[in-house]
């Protein structure tokens, strides 16, 4: 079956091959005046001899375009975009045997005039939809002001963000977020604590693409979110220093710098962000048994963690000739957490004298560092868009983390406690990641191109977990509770993919990926190994149908994997309280996933996008209760079925040149299947989400930033979760012409945004009411300077993902 595929794949590439060379194509690259890319220009194509309109299109991100050469005639380009003069090339002529044409680079110059009207009355989109993705702005926007990437990703179209901190996108989970296109190496706890520590004031925008193609990963059953980073733009030394304070409960606050330098062929960067930001949780949380309905367990936790986090980030670039260039970035992030949690819990059984009555106290430190080291080369092989890339990278993760469970365990019908007890873990963890892949790219014609890529990783991994009882103060080691897992895995990967214009209005593009994995879990305290060899392809299809200039419609099909995050496979037993703890499952499989879309773009601005999925083998939380002695354990497992559809809109309004409102919504359906016991557990529900941004020029060059979202019922593997809903509000002002910015803002201004919910499998059910101090006030100042002619610093495109998985540390 795989030969037959990967046979048809091929034929499909060749026969687009044929096709491209036999039409002719108008192409081209818009910069601006300072010979930068610049995206998003409109590009017609005029009748020369009454300039009505015959065909166009509409630039990518970096200036590019192509356009299918009409019927034979004279011809010329129209180019236009806000902010610059409309520009109209000379006119040429296609002769009877369709030839094409190539413009080259075509500048636009600013229009000083309309700048000045820009300035004080229109504002730049924050989101724009795009046939392969949705484009997010979040540079210069009020909310961004004090936020951290964390915050800002959870305000985006189509993305939830679960009780647990899981991203999730268009109602499903396994995303993958990339930094400026290179993959973050994190998930879970690791790639939540990495977001809430980076300024969302050092974001431009982000890339939400549902449907990858072959170049990138298979790893990401939802698909892809990147946040590119703000770009040098200033020749000479130049930055900024900022500060701000947070209140949500507890006190927090943020300071850092950014400083660029440039001189010739070397840019160079530096970032530093200090930060202590804190962590308030409230969970009120219910537990009853099958076939004992008198019997329930009720909690009270309050948890109040504070979590400091210098990193640091440099990188440099170096332009060999006009054609090469090589860099170096490195990041450092140390993180300190201090966690303390309060659990008073009542257990019933229907006679008040034999009530239990549970006081915990948990108290969690950890030291945490994360390095990675990347290693670059670009190399333009040529003029006409031959590209060769390399990269080398190494991750190293590091983690050490202690915990006291102090338990003490009181009957209401006897004076005395049932039980008294101090509990203590030592848990040291490591990750080295090893990572070479090499990519390149070449135009076919004048309309196709052919890329090609192949990557090899390495991951090492050492979990041990030390669990210890406190006997008249002296450390007692637990052998029953106390584990040490070692995890490797090689993945090895190749890709191919092509595409082309296929007659006036049809672009088609299409890839194989093939990854070959390799895994060995051991362990070590058990004498248990667990080892692991597939090999799986993942195809891509993408089809781009421009029907018309105001209406463009693109399908596009991708097969997707999720590997098991690497602590979800560690056997380990997780302590959380007497009645509740975690385990791991080293017989958890990968998820995978097919994905079809169709993504309908009307007049340049509003997007619909139609999805279904069909998942084999989910992972998902299974929380299994034992009636006997009331505990619950949590464990991933492999839900046997999932089958997921969402319809996703984004409709910008323009109220007026001051006002303009982003507004998106979700229909998303998804159903669950999970054989347990011998008896079928069924979970699904049609949820609903909607969100909407309000910018708001005020006078005194004040912007207002009001953003309100709704999220309906849904379903998550087992769980079913309530609605929630909430709103933002910013305000942003410049001073000292514009080298000062103060930003001020509050978040969940009514304290609704809270996670409820529950589960009932057999009988036994959990049910949860979670707030997590999402109510805050912000207060932020941003002071820049520079000194210098502009220049653009490249940009990597770097993809990675091994790390993503050894995340929950």
């Amino acid at each position: 079956m795989k030969s037959l595929l990967l046979t048809s794949i091929m034929l499909l590439l060749l026969s687009l091959t044929v096709q491209a060379q036999q039409s002719g194509t108008l192409t081209g690259k818009v910069l601006d005046e300072q010979g930068q890319p610049l995206g998003f220009v409109n590009v017609a194509v005029l009748k020369a001899a009454d300039n009505a309109v015959v065909t166009g299109t509409i630039a990518d991100m970096e200036g590019g375009f192509v356009i299918q050469s009409p019927v034979a005639g004279k011809y010329k380009l129209k180019l236009t975009m806000l902010g610059y003069r409309t520009t109209e090339t000379e006119a040429f002529e296609i002769n009877a045997s369709g030839s094409g044409k190539d413009f080259g680079r075509l500048t636009l110059q600013e229009d000083a005039q309309l700048l000045g009207e820009v300035t004080i009355q229109a504002m730049r989109p924050t989101v724009v939809a795009l046939a392969d993705k949705t484009v997010v702005t979040v540079e210069n926007t009020a909310l961004a002001g004090g936020s951290t990437a964390f915050e800002v990703l959870a305000k985006s179209p189509g993305v939830w963000v679960d009780q647990d901190g899981n991203i999730k996108l268009n109602g499903k989970a396994g995303v993958q977020v990339m930094l400026n296109g290179k993959l973050s190496y994190l998930g879970g706890k690791e790639l939540q604590n990495m977001m809430q520590s980076m300024s969302a004031e050092n974001i431009k925008d982000l890339e939400i693409i549902s449907n990858p193609a072959a170049k990138y990963d298979a790893e990401g059953a939802s698909g892809i979110i990147n946040i590119n980073l703000k770009k040098n733009e200033t020749a000479g030394l130049n930055g900024s220093v900022h500060g701000g304070y947070q209140y949500n409960e507890l006190h927090g606050y943020t300071a850092g710098a950014d400083i660029n330098y440039k001189q010739n062929a070397l840019s160079s960067f530096a970032s530093l962000d200090v930060a202590e930001r804190t962590r308030f949780r409230l969970n009120e949380m219910q537990r009853t048994f099958s076939g004992q309905e008198s019997s329930r367990l009720n909690q009270h936790i309050r948890e109040e963690a504070r979590r400091f986090t210098p990193s640091l980030r440099i990188g440099a670039d170096y332009d060999l000739d006009n054609r090469h260039s090589v860099g170096v970035l490195g990041d450092l992030s140390l993180y300190s957490t201090d966690d303390r949690i309060v659990t008073k819990a009542n257990l019933q059984d229907g006679k008040p004298a034999n009530d239990v009555l549970v006081d915990a106290l948990n108290m969690a430190t950890s030291a945490n560092a994360n390095s990675t080291l990347n290693l670059h080369y670009l190399g333009k092989l040529d003029t006409v868009g031959t590209l060769l890339s390399a990269d080398l990278d190494y991750v190293r993760l590091n983690s050490d983390n202690d915990a006291t469970f102090q338990n003490r365990l009181d009957s209401l019908g006897n004076n005395s406690p049932l039980l008294e007890e101090r509990l203590l873990t030592e848990n040291p963890t490591s990750y080295d990641i090893y990572s070479g892949k090499v990519d390149f790219a070449k135009q076919l014609g004048k309309a196709g191109k052919l890329e090609l890529g192949a990557k090899a990783s390495h991951v090492k991994s050492d979990n041990e977990l030390r669990f210890y009882k406190d006997s008249d103060g002296r450390k007692v080691i637990d052998t029953g509770r106390s584990n040490h897992f070692t995890y490797k895995e090689n993945i090895y990967a190749a890709y191919a993919s092509f595409s082309t214009q296929l007659g006036k209005f049809l672009r088609v593009k299409g890839g194989l990926r093939a990854e070959q994995t390799v895994a060995e879990g051991n362990s070590v305290t058990l004498d248990q190994k667990t080892d692991r060899t597939y090999l799986n392809l993942f195809p891509s299809l993408f089809i781009q149908h421009n029907v018309s200039e105001n209406y463009q419609v693109s399908y596009s099909f991708s097969r997707r994997i999720n590997r098991p995050r690497y602590d979800a496979l560690n056997p380990f037993i997780f302590y959380i309280d007497p009645y509740s703890w975690v385990t791991g499952n080293p017989y958890l499989k990968p998820q995978y996933t097919n994905s079809f879309s169709v993504t309908q773009v009307l007049k340049q601005n509003y997007n619909l996008v139609l999805g279904y999925a069909v998942t084999k083998d989910f992972i998902a939380e299974i929380p299994m209760q034992n009636s006997a002695d009331k505990t619950t354990v949590f464990q991933q497992q492999n839900v046997e079925d999932l089958k997921s559809f969402h319809a996703t809109l984004v409709a910008p309004v323009q109220v007026s040149g001051r006002w303009q409102i982003n507004n998106n919504a979700t229909l998303a359906y998804q159903g669950f299947i999970k054989e347990l016991n011998d008896q079928s557990l069924e979970n699904q529900q049609l949820s609903f989400s909607a969100q909407s941004n309000h910018n708001i020029q005020l006078p005194k060059d004040v912007r207002l930033e009001l953003n309100a979202a709704y999220q309906g019922p849904m379903a998550y593997g087992l769980y079913h979760i309530k609605a929630n809903w909430g709103v933002d509000a910013g305000l942003k002002r410049s001073f000292m012409e514009d080298r000062l910015d103060l930003s001020l803002s509050v978040t969940d201004i009514f304290k609704t945004r809270r996670v409820e919910g529950g589960t009932n499998i057999n009988g036994n059910t959990i049910t949860s009411s979670q707030y997590t101090g999402s109510q805050s006030f912000r207060v932020n100042l941003r002071y820049r300077f520079s000194k210098g002619a502009e220049f653009r610093a490249s940009k990597r495109n770097v993809d990675l993902e091994e790390v993503n998985r050894a995340g929950g540390n």
